[in-house]
């Protein structure tokens, strides 16, 4: 199971997913008492919860695809799941930074990034798994 390709790169994008619920989207300055997201001058995952649970989805479907690595079909799915969810946490986020008034004093933080990272990563285990599912066909062919 772990000495798979596809199961490392399946861990990190977890680890991308739970990072990013931990660290902070973006930082203000200062605390900006009228902005709904820098109050306290970070906007972070728990700052909105379809954020954070789409993170946290996002990091238990590729831990899930870990689980799953008999059934590589379902692992397949599981893994596209997950990078649809990080793709969908990312642009949440960014839709909502970018409707915040206060975004103009605000910069991007590294949680930012790492949804992006996590589907890269989801993106690179989906092709290990297909790889994979070629060689045992191609095995049981010749059987």
């Amino acid at each position: 199971m772990i000495q798979r390709i596809q199961t490392i790169f399946l861990v990190l994008a977890a680890a991308a997913s739970f990072g990013a619920i931990g660290m902070p989207l973006a930082k203000a300055p200062e605390a900006i008492a009228t902005s709904a997201l820098f109050q306290d001058s970070l906007f972070t995952a728990n700052d909105n919860i379809v954020v954070l649970v789409l993170l946290a989805l996002g990091a238990g479907l590729a831990v899930g695809a870990i689980a799953l690595f008999k059934n590589r079909p379902v692992q397949l799915t599981l893994s596209l799941l997950a990078m649809v969810t990080n793709a969908a946490a990312g642009l949440v986020a960014g839709y909502l930074f970018s409707q915040d008034g206060e975004q103009a004093r605000a910069q991007m933080g590294w949680g930012i990034i790492l949804p992006i990272v996590a589907v890269a990563l989801n993106l690179l285990a989906r092709r290990y798994i297909r790889k994979d599912e070629q060689l045992v066909r191609s095995m049981d062919r010749l059987r």
